[in-house]
């Protein structure tokens, strides 16, 4: 009977003793112990959300009566607002206690490919909203140690609230994969906005970077870094604001994978390198010719990679500054600033930074524009919000920008979106005939199971039993890019460093 819990019986003096033998201590095994601990997780998770639930709800009611006082309301219409929030809370309290599967979701188009997984648009049977899903394979994540960038990922999307992040209403998994169920934003990405629009004035590029700059802000006050800023991360909702995604890269990187890099060392002679010698238009047209390519290449570019990140010095919030001025600067230029044709040689320039931040004499750029991009694209300790985003919200550039109501202001680019299923804005993706929607009884399999490297995954948003706008059906989606996350750029940038340059992988067929 022992031996079925995983019990062993140890004999004392390594002799037999038949008669003390139910004296002798037991030890568990490591599966055992595996179970335990597992088993202890998820009740404290339990909990910690039945606790957090109450407190919650709690919040919402004393919020709720402290406005309708506010308002003035009537005693009588005060109670019926109050009741409508009871009914509310009651449907959440169902939904909370409702075990979520695939099989919720009706399947749409693929929106987005990668390593792990899969995103489509979906709709929810029961209230019919227009969702995007974003599955991913546990045994993929498990085999390529991916296991707290997704939780990371997770964690960012429930715990940040901010009309600049993308949202976040259902997580949930079975036995072989992940789900994160978001809202979809149809208006494509700011990497495909400049891809149909090259360059930015000043003030369509002030307007997008205060909003990201209030997109950081807010996963920042979390105390997550996002570590993979770039313009394929910034969707465009339907209205045209920007909203942050992408947050597998919400934990400290390795960076023990990256080459070995160091400051003026590699290229001491700027004539050494290539394309310093084209002309801002020659250097615009080579970039439009190879961005898709190296956006969506096995290998990568690494063009808003911090230089701290390169030099394996330890990094913190600022890296994503850093990543906010190279953006900028695209915008205004029409390609990166360390832009090259070979990625090892762009992460070389982006640790010599000081010989190779350039400003193209072609381009007409206000002092305020040329300032702020070289207050982000510095040294650490100068670097404009390292020590708080105040600073770089009163910047020159930012002047007149309403930063308490910017999500008011119109947008300088209102994205076409023609219905609620509308994918133009985004990459065709043709239907993958292996792909498999989990059906009931494979669902049912993990009821009985425990997997204790997600324990904790599952969420599910108050605002997912809000009223719909427009029909029944809100307007949702969360895009996962098929470009290389972080962690992947330095792998296959370590992998070049090895076998040397010309020898990058092709670009995925």
């Amino acid at each position: 009977m022992a031996s079925r819990f995983g019990l062993v019986r140890r004999k004392e003096g390594g002799e037999s003793n038949p008669q003390g033998a139910s004296d002798a201590p037991l030890t568990a095994s490591e599966e055992t112990r595996a179970k335990v601990e597992a088993a202890k997780a998820k009740i404290e998770n339990m909990y910690k959300v039945q606790n957090q639930n109450i407190q919650e709800r709690l919040s919402r009611r004393q919020a709720l009566e402290a406005q309708l006082v506010r308002e003035g309301m009537s005693l009588e219409d005060r109670q019926h607002v109050l009741a409508e929030l009871e009914r509310r809370e009651s449907d959440y309290t169902r939904l909370q206690r409702q075990r979520m599967t695939a099989e919720d979701f009706e399947p749409l188009t693929i929106i987005g490919r990668g390593a792990f997984g899969e995103v489509r648009i979906v709709r929810e049977k029961n209230t019919g909203k227009i969702m995007a899903m974003k599955k991913l394979k546990k045994s993929e994540m498990l085999r390529r140690g991916q296991v707290e960038h997704v939780k990371a990922e997770r964690n960012v999307l429930a715990e940040v609230h901010s009309p600049y992040v993308v949202k976040l209403y259902y997580s949930f998994q079975d036995e072989e994969y992940l789900y994160l169920v978001m809202e979809y934003l149809p208006g494509g990405d700011v990497m495909t906005l400049l891809m149909r629009k090259d360059i930015l004035s000043q003030e369509e590029t002030q307007f997008y970077v205060a909003e990201t700059v209030l997109a950081i802000e807010a996963i920042h006050k979390h105390h997550y870094i996002h570590r993979d800023i770039k313009p394929d991360n910034l969707l465009l909702a339907a209205n045209g604001h920007v909203k942050l995604s992408d947050f597998g890269l919400c934990k400290p990187v390795d960076v023990q994978t990256l080459p070995t890099l160091s400051e003026a060392e590699e290229y001491n002679d700027a004539s050494s390198l290539p394309n310093m010698q084209r002309s801002q238009h020659e250097q615009l047209q080579n970039w439009q010719k190879n961005r898709r390519q190296l956006a969506f290449s096995t290998v990568g570019t690494p063009d808003y990679i911090s230089p701290e990140v390169l030099l394996k010095k330890g990094y913190g919030l600022e890296c994503d500054w850093w990543s906010l001025g190279a953006i900028m600067f695209e915008m205004i230029i029409g390609y990166p600033p360390f832009y090259s044709d070979d990625p090892l040689t762009t992460c070389r320039k982006i640790v010599n930074w000081r010989m190779f931040l350039k400003f193209p004499d072609e381009i007409q750029i206000s002092p305020a524009a040329k300032d702020l991009i070289c207050r982000l694209m510095c040294d650490v300790d100068d670097r404009l919000g390292s020590n708080g985003v105040a600073c770089l919200q009163a910047h020159p550039f930012f002047a007149g920008v309403p930063w308490d109501d910017l999500y008011m202001r119109p947008p300088p680019y209102l994205p076409r979106v023609e219905h609620e299923l509308d994918t133009q804005n985004f990459e065709h993706f043709d239907e993958d005939m292996n792909s498999q929607h989990l059906g009931p009884q494979k669902n049912k399999l993990w009821l009985a199971k425990a997997d204790p490297n997600f324990i904790g995954y599952t969420y599910k948003n108050w605002e997912a039993v809000q009223p719909s706008d427009g029909g029944g059906h809100m307007m949702m989606r969360k895009k996962q890019s098929t470009r290389p996350t972080l962690q992947q750029v330095q792998t296959n940038l370590q992998a070049m460093a090895v076998s040397g340059p010309g020898q990058q992988q092709p670009p995925p067929r």
